[in-house]
């Protein structure tokens, strides 16, 4: 069960001014699940509305209807040569490892293959947890809640990514604290056919 609060912790601060994501990175997918383009850049790079998009996307999954469009489910573990480990190591490295990414987009892109071309976008964030004292006021961190957001997104008449099917927030913040052993998955649809092929794909089934 996902807790509100949590949630409303690390989104209040995702936003234009203050969000603190550090790095995106992604790939073009075509209809067969091949990809088409890659890219890894700096978010502080990224200007103006191309931002704010890319920002959009990020956000629409911790901003999701909690417990309902976004779900826990428990991480099998990070055994080696699961896309577990992956998923850690890429969190780790910050996302500045292409091999690794590419790892991880071939994987998505042969288990999800919808007959559309979509993108696969990868943020990697941290957020330094302020100590929240007796008196509800806010001291100096304690704890770098470090997480990726992974969205899996359809494609406009541009060839941009736009809001996502599907995708996954890990680890997740839970008592204002670093979970490796859940993860949140979104899905929009309501019947939750994207969100049990993620499932799938993540070894939660």
């Amino acid at each position: 069960m996902i807790k509100r609060e949590d949630m409303l912790e690390l989104t209040r601060r995702m936003n234009d001014s203050r969000a603190h994501i550090a790095r995106v990175a992604g790939a073009y997918l075509d209809d067969e699940g091949y990809i088409d383009g890659t890219f890894n850049t700096n978010f502080l790079n990224i200007h103006g509305e191309e931002k704010k998009r890319v920002l959009e996307i990020a956000k629409s999954i911790p901003f999701s209807r909690t417990n309902e469009e976004l779900v826990q489910y428990k991480v099998p573990g990070l055994r080696p040569g699961t896309v577990w480990q992956l998923l850690y190591a890429l969190r780790d490295c910050e996302l500045k490892n292409d091999a690794l990414l590419l790892s991880l987009y071939e994987y998505i892109g042969e288990r999800r293959i919808t007959g559309m071309p979509y993108a696969v976008y990868v943020y990697y964030g941290t957020y330094d947890i302020p100590v929240k004292a007796a008196d509800h006021t806010l001291g100096e961190s304690e704890e770098i809640y470090r997480y990726l957001i992974v969205a899996l997104c359809p494609l406009n008449e541009k060839q941009e990514a736009v809001m996502p099917d599907a995708g996954f927030l890990y680890p997740v913040l839970t008592d204002r604290s670093t979970d490796i052993n859940h993860v949140n998955i979104y899905s929009r649809n309501e019947d939750r056919t994207e969100a049990e092929t993620l499932k799938e794909i993540l070894l939660l089934a």
